[in-house]
């Protein structure tokens, strides 16, 4: 259907600012912000007629209005400002970000590796989980038979994948799942991606070819492999030197638990808000692999209001006071890397909190 260019820069202009706000849009605030040259009340009028023809739809008493499936079908088709990367510039950016990751990982296994030899007992470092968003979808068009899909996630990492498609898709397709996507799946966890949310998606894009599903589970991958907490431990080996564990069975099993990404704090219990060193002293600890040892855990602000641990695991007559020192210090330098934080002030590196049975 055939509607004026008024009514298209209009129409626009709510379709972006619904999708940066996710609220209904109103008459005074397009008249004010969007630059349309035109009153509020002839905006109203317009934004009335838009909803009789169904481009828009008011939801409950709100005075703003939302895009409906068909303003977002002639949003993508017709409206929207196209971006485009070529396949070397979408390389390229996989490759700087990726490299700062990179930076991370070496500096909590550089400081896992510290803590080792500054303890002589094994080590670990594990970085805070954090729920992870796509804050911004690009679908590329490639050939008829090839799309990229390049999400920019809220932790500043970028995820792209190839799509081969035993089918022909044309490129208006690829533009709508973009667009749709990027008004429904953009700022929301794993858990709010639910079959029904797909299936509309696949209802407004007039999906028969199964598109959506293929970028909905991608999407899916993406956040769960973002949001695991990554494990590195060092100087598993380190074990051997202590009386303790001269018994190679008896090593091996606490080596391999360890290596193996064991946890080391009970089911339910993170590093969120504790500035204390904590120790886990024999049976305290979560696994059968440990009973015979003890874990001291200190926390680091890992950034973005979020925490990680790193910690010692050794015989349980290990010298507390001394290795608690160590790994505050550690934690506070790690904190100020990655969060900001401030060294702790003299006198506090010692504090423990000593849990008992």
């Amino acid at each position: 259907m055939s509607i004026s260019d008024r009514k298209k820069r209009i129409l626009a202009a709510v379709v972006d600012e619904y999708i940066r706000t996710a609220e209904p849009v109103g008459s005074k605030h397009l008249a004010e912000n969007a630059g349309l040259g035109c009153s509020s009340a002839t905006i109203r009028n317009e934004l009335a007629e838009l909803v009789a023809l169904g481009y828009l739809e008011q939801p409950h008493t709100s005075a703003g209005r939302v895009p409906t499936p068909m303003g977002y079908r002639m949003y993508v088709n017709e409206l929207m400002q196209k971006q485009k990367y070529s396949l070397e510039e979408t390389e390229e950016l996989n490759r700087k970000l990726n490299a700062k990751l990179q930076e991370l990982d070496d500096t909590i296994v550089s400081v896992s590796r510290l803590a080792s030899q500054l303890t002589d007992y094994p080590a670990l470092a594990l970085t805070a989980a954090v729920p992870t968003t796509v804050k911004r979808f690009d679908l590329i068009y490639v050939d008829a038979n090839t799309f990229i899909i390049v999400l920019l996630l809220s932790n500043n990492s970028a995820k792209s994948k190839l799509v081969h498609l035993p089918v022909s898709v044309d490129q208006t397709m690829v533009q709508k799942l973009s667009s749709l996507f990027n008004s429904g799946f953009t700022n929301v966890t794993e858990d709010a991606i639910t079959p029904l949310l797909i299936h509309s998606t696949e209802r407004a894009a007039d999906d028969s070819m199964g598109l959506t599903s293929v970028i909905s589970a991608f999407v899916i991958e993406t956040l769960s492999e973002a949001a695991a907490p990554a494990a590195f431990v060092s100087g598993e080996n380190r074990l051997l030197n202590q009386p303790e564990f001269r018994d190679p069975d008896k090593a091996h099993r606490l080596m391999s638990y360890l290596s193996g990404g064991g946890y080391v704090l009970p089911t339910g219990e993170n590093a969120q808000g504790s500035d204390e060193i904590r120790v886990l002293i024999g049976p305290e600890n979560v696994a059968e692999e440990l009973k015979d040892s003890s874990v001291v855990i200190a926390s680091y602000d890992a950034g973005d209001n979020t925490r990680g641990l790193i910690g010692i695991v050794g015989p349980t007559r290990m010298d507390y006071s001394a290795v608690a020192a160590k790994l505050s210090f550690l934690a506070a330098g790690l904190s100020k890397r990655l969060g900001g934080g401030e060294m702790p002030p003299e006198g506090m590196h010692n504090k423990l909190v000593i849990k008992e049975q």
